[in-house]
């Protein structure tokens, strides 16, 4: 099996973060899993929700979005038609699912992080780039609030990254990419924990079903590569 772009199965993207890429959020990310390419913005605000006021906890949410031109047509702004679509509305959900996973929401105080996603330039795994992404430009955001003292201890718990896996070809294969996600028999996204733990699997058969020993296959793709993809968050972050 010959991956169309030359990649091994185990193999990722070509990974980069770039951080402070914009001038005014607390928290502000390029991830780029090859030719997808995710702008991450965290933004701290001295409120919560109202299911929370009062109760000395934080929260942490996101928003996700496509751009006009993100894909080989341009699509429709969403706040044009008025309405967000059901995969806008999922996605989002699932980033801010996976980020809450990342922090002690009690140490954060009463203060909320919004997580902005936009794709600049999809090609396959814009949701897994997103969280990956959008890890870090939390963990930079909880940096400013401890430099300004608006937080006195280290809410985050544990970096969290996704990656997708699937079956393409009868073979269990890391990070697909649009040719390979458009075809593939099988599609999986995977949320863990730096210590393992498991946040989120989403994982659908396309075509033929999959086996357990397919699963087990992805699963451990999966695992291996959300290790690299920790390896490389930690790098960025340390870097000046």
């Amino acid at each position: 099996m010959q991956r169309p772009s030359g990649r091994k199965p185990e193999q990722l993207r070509d990974v980069r973060i770039t951080r402070n890429y914009t001038r005014h959020a607390e928290g502000s990310v390029l991830v780029e899993f090859g030719d997808t390419k995710v702008l991450c913005n965290a933004s701290v605000a001295a409120e919560v929700p109202r299911f929370l006021r009062g109760q000395g906890s934080g929260w942490i949410t996101a928003e996700y979005g496509m751009l006009p031109r993100s894909t080989g047509t341009r699509m429709g702004r969403e706040a044009a038609r008025g309405k967000q679509g059901g995969r806008t509305v999922e996605i989002q959900r699932l980033i801010g699912r996976s980020l809450r996973a990342a922090v002690d929401l009690e140490a954060l105080g009463e203060h909320q992080i919004t997580l902005d996603c936009d794709v600049i330039q999809a090609d396959g795994g814009t949701r897994t780039a997103s969280i990956t992404g959008a890890c870090v430009a939390l963990v930079d955001a909880i940096r400013y609030m401890q430099r300004e003292k608006i937080i006195d201890t280290d809410p985050l718990k544990n970096m969290v990254a996704a990656i997708s896996v699937g079956i393409y070809e009868g073979q269990a294969v890391l990070d697909l990419d649009y040719p390979e996600d458009s075809h593939a028999d099988t599609d999986m996204n995977m949320v863990m924990a730096e210590d393992g733990g498991m946040i989120e699997v989403q994982g659908t058969a396309e075509g033929a079903p999959f086996t357990e020993q397919q699963f087990a296959e992805m699963l451990a793709l999966g695992k291996a590569g959300i290790k690299e993809l920790v390896e490389l968050q930690k790098k960025a972050l340390s870097d000046a």
